[in-house]
C-alpha cells in the first residue's frame, strides 16, 4: 500500500466506535435542545416562569394556546417537540457534507446548500407541512439566498450586510463532528463557510462553535479543555465576552443560581438589549467590541453545570431570550463530551417523532463522512511531507 493510499484505523465491530457516539450525542444533543428551547423563545426567566408554573424541565407546548394566530409567532407551532430552524440548518449543512465529501468552503454554501432551501420541499415541524425550506429560516438566513441565488456575489464576501446574529453559528456543529479533534482546523472551515451568511462576530461565533465541538471530541477532553480552546482561538469581542461569561460560570454549581449573573456577565458585549423582542437601533451592527449572546451563555451554561446534558440544556432553556439557539449550542457540546447515552431518551424519541425526524441518521451519514475527510487529509499530509523532503525541507 503507498502512502498516498493510507485508511484511517477502523472502528471496532463490537458496538459504535467513541466516534460514532459522540457524533450522535452532539447532533442529536442539539436537536432535542433547539426543540425545548423553541416554546419558550424571546422570553425572559420570569416570563416563562409565571406561564408553565415553575422552570421548564422538559418538552413543553406553545407559549400561546393561540399559537396560529398569536403575534409575533404566528404561524410557527412552536413547542411539543418541534425543532427549529436551527436543526433544519444543521441538518442540511450534513446533507452538503454529504454530497462534496470533503472540506467545505463558501463557494459549497452557494453550490449546495442554497439550492437545497429553495429546491427541495420537507416536513417543516412548526408548520405541520411539507414545504420549502426557504419559508421557514429567518430573514437573516434568507439573506444568503437573496445574495447567492439571486444577487451572485463571491460567497466567501456575502455575508457583509446581513444583521450580526447567531444565524450562522447555530449550524455549526457539523463542522466540529467532520474535524472532530482538530479545533484548530474546525475554526477555519468554519469561519470560510459562514462568510457567506454573516460577517463580524457572527462570523467569529461560527468559527469559535465548530472549535468548541471538534474540542469536545478529544478523547480526554473536559468542559474546560473546551473552553480553553474556544479562548484560545476567539478574537475581539468574543473571547472577551466567553471569558467574562465563563469566570461568572465557574462561580457556581448549577444553572439556576447562574441564569440572572451569566445575563450579566454578557450584557456588555450584547448588542440586542435588555428587550430581546425590542432591539435597539445599534443592535446586530458589526463591531470588534460586542459578541453574539448565545455562544458564551452556551459555554458558560455548559461550565457552571459541569457538563452534564440534562442541566446544561434547562439552564440554557430557562435562560430564555434567543434559548433555542443556546439550547442548541449547549445540547451539542454536552453531547460530544458525553455521548448519545447523556440525551435523555424520553426528549429524543419524543422530538424525532413530534418532528418526523430521525435524529440519529444525519450523524451517522457525517461519521461516515468524517473518516473520509480524514483519509483524504492523511493522503495530502503525506504528499505534503514527500514534497517538503524534495526540498531539503525535512
Amino acid at each position: 500500500m503507498t502512502d498516498t493510499m493510507q485508511t484511517s484505523p477502523k472502528a471496532p465491530l463490537t458496538g459504535p466506535s467513541p466516534l460514532a457516539d459522540r457524533a450522535a450525542g452532539c447532533l442529536v444533543g442539539a436537536a432535542v435542545g433547539d426543540a425545548l428551547g423553541g416554546p419558550v423563545e424571546g422570553w425572559t426567566p420570569e416570563q416563562i416562569t409565571a406561564r408553565h408554573g415553575g422552570r421548564v424541565t422538559g418538552i413543553v407546548g406553545p407559549f400561546h394556546e393561540n399559537w396560529r394566530t398569536a403575534r409575533p409567532l404566528a404561524p410557527y407551532h412552536k413547542g411539543n417537540g418541534h425543532v427549529t430552524d436551527d436543526t433544519l440548518m444543521t441538518h442540511a449543512l450534513v446533507r452538503v457534507y454529504e454530497k462534496v465529501r470533503d472540506h467545505l468552503d463558501a463557494f459549497d454554501i452557494a453550490d449546495h446548500l442554497v439550492p437545497d432551501l429553495i429546491g427541495t420541499p420537507r416536513w417543516i415541524p412548526e408548520l405541520e407541512d411539507e414545504a420549502l425550506p426557504l419559508q421557514r429560516i429567518f430573514l437573516a438566513e434568507k439573506w444568503i439566498v437573496a445574495r447567492l441565488h439571486y444577487g451572485h456575489i463571491d460567497p466567501r464576501e456575502a455575508g457583509v450586510g446581513n444583521i450580526v446574529n447567531c444565524g450562522a453559528a447555530m449550524y455549526m456543529a457539523p463542522v466540529g463532528v467532520v474535524n472532530a479533534g482538530h479545533p484548530d482546523r474546525a475554526y477555519a472551515e468554519a469561519l470560510d463557510i459562514a462568510g457567506a451568511h454573516q460577517s463580524s462576530y457572527g462570523r467569529e461565533a461560527a468559527g469559535v462553535f465548530a472549535a468548541a465541538v471538534a474540542a469536545a471530541f478529544a478523547p480526554d477532553a473536559t468542559v474546560a479543555s473546551v473552553v480553553g480552546h474556544a479562548l484560545r482561538l476567539a478574537k475581539d469581542g468574543t473571547r472577551a465576552a466567553i471569558e467574562a461569561v465563563c469566570e461568572t460560570a465557574a462561580l457556581h454549581t448549577g444553572y439556576e443560581s447562574a441564569l440572572t449573573p451569566l445575563r450579566s456577565a454578557v450584557a456588555p458585549f450584547d448588542t440586542v438589549g435588555p428587550d430581546y423582542r425590542n432591539p435597539s437601533l445599534g443592535a446586530r451592527r458589526p463591531s470588534r467590541l460586542h459578541a453574539i449572546e448565545e455562544l458564551p451563555v452556551a459555554l458558560g451554561m455548559l461550565l457552571a453545570c459541569g457538563g452534564d446534558y440534562r442541566s446544561t440544556v434547562l439552564g440554557s432553556v430557562n435562560y430564555g431570550r434567543d434559548c433555542d439557539s443556546i439550547a442548541t449550542m449547549g445540547g451539542a457540546l454536552a453531547g460530544a463530551l458525553h455521548g448519545a447515552a447523556a440525551v435523555p431518551s424520553e426528549w429524543a424519541d419524543e422530538v424525532a417523532r413530534a418532528s418526523r425526524l430521525d435524529l440519529h441518521a444525519p450523524a451517522a451519514a457525517l461519521v461516515t463522512v468524517a473518516r473520509e475527510v480524514f483519509d483524504r487529509d492523511l493522503a495530502r499530509r503525506r504528499a505534503h511531507e514527500r514534497a517538503f523532503a524534495a526540498l531539503g525541507g525535512a
